[in-house]
């Protein structure tokens, strides 16, 4: 059921045009925000090596994690402890601690975009990252491009958005789960960027609410990206595309385990104006302003 309604593209065929892929793809969008992708060309020994890097930065000692821990910027970078997110209208918080890693900037990026942190203990951690954090961000631009020809516009229509983007490599360690009166390790949110992309992710758990709310279970692969629109994307296509409920949740039929998760979130530059594409009328609002305001109200500043 969940493989008929959140389908599984290749790359390949939606970038080259495939007809019967791209209806597929197109109507994920309108009906459910999300999608899988195979054959999307992302080194399978990056993934691996990055996977092991983030569980050995989480398995430092708290105090050590902590250093790289930087509220004051809303955890826009480097570590944020668990039990600190809590998703919009919720009190309880999410059972997950998580690490930020963005671009490489320099002087010609937006002075919002805040610079990476060195991890000092892990030799090679950043530089991992730093390629995982290109690969994708350019697979993301891409998996744009394949949107804005959906939205009849020019294929580059994004491209002035987000080549000089806030986005956002976030690396997420989920704790086995001990109290089994909360089996929900990332409430029920929605995202706040244009698009997500989940790499690779092998663990299940990740649940998207249909229309009629229904939750649909999304299978864990270790060689497909999952996919989906968010709030800012759902914004300036007027809710053509689909920012759809989504919830990590821990299933108590086997024995818990950490669970370990790497979602990009392509974010456009702070100084870009979000409104309709559609209404030239539109007023709209400006992309930091919109960051901001939702990160106050999931509880990170």
């Amino acid at each position: 059921m969940s493989k008929q309604l959140i389908p599984e593209l290749s790359y390949l065929d939606i970038k080259d045009g495939n007809k019967e892929a791209l209806k597929e793809l197109k109507n994920a969008l309108t009906e459910y925000g999300f999608f899988s992708i195979i054959d999307h060309g992302l080194d399978t020994e990056l993934l691996k090596n990055s996977y092991a890097y983030s569980k050995k930065f989480f398995d430092l000692p708290v105090e050590e994690k902590s250093k790289y821990a930087f509220p004051q910027n809303a955890g826009a970078r480097g570590y944020t402890p668990f039990g600190k997110e809590t998703a919009l209208g919720e009190v309880t918080p999410d059972q997950k601690e998580f690490w930020h890693h963005g671009p490489n900037i320099d002087s010609s990026y937006d002075s919002r975009i805040h610079t990476n942190i060195n991890v000092n203990e892990i030799v090679g951690f950043n530089d991992n990252f730093d390629q995982l954090f290109n690969a994708i961000n350019k697979l993301g631009m891409n998996v744009l491009k394949i949107i804005a020809l959906l939205l009849n516009k020019e294929a580059n229509f994004f491209d002035s958005w987000t080549i000089k983007g806030n986005s956002l490599l976030r690396l997420i360690h989920y704790p086995p789960v001990t109290n089994d009166s909360n089996n929900l390790r990332a409430r029920a949110h929605e995202d706040i960027n244009l698009i997500t992309l989940l790499v690779g992710a092998e663990e299940s758990g990740l649940e998207v609410k249909s229309k009629n709310g229904e939750w649909i279970p999304i299978k864990a692969s270790s060689n497909a990206i999952v996919c989906n629109i968010g709030d800012m994307m759902q914004l300036v296509t007027d809710g053509i595309l689909l920012s759809t409920t989504h919830r990590v949740i821990n299933y108590t039929n086997s024995r818990s385990k950490s669970r370990y998760s790497m979602p990009f979130f392509l974010h456009p530059a702070p100084n870009i104006t979000l409104k309709s594409i559609f209404n030239e009328d539109d007023e709209g609002v400006l992309a930091d302003d919109f960051l901001n305001e939702r990160l106050k109200a999931i509880k990170l500043y």
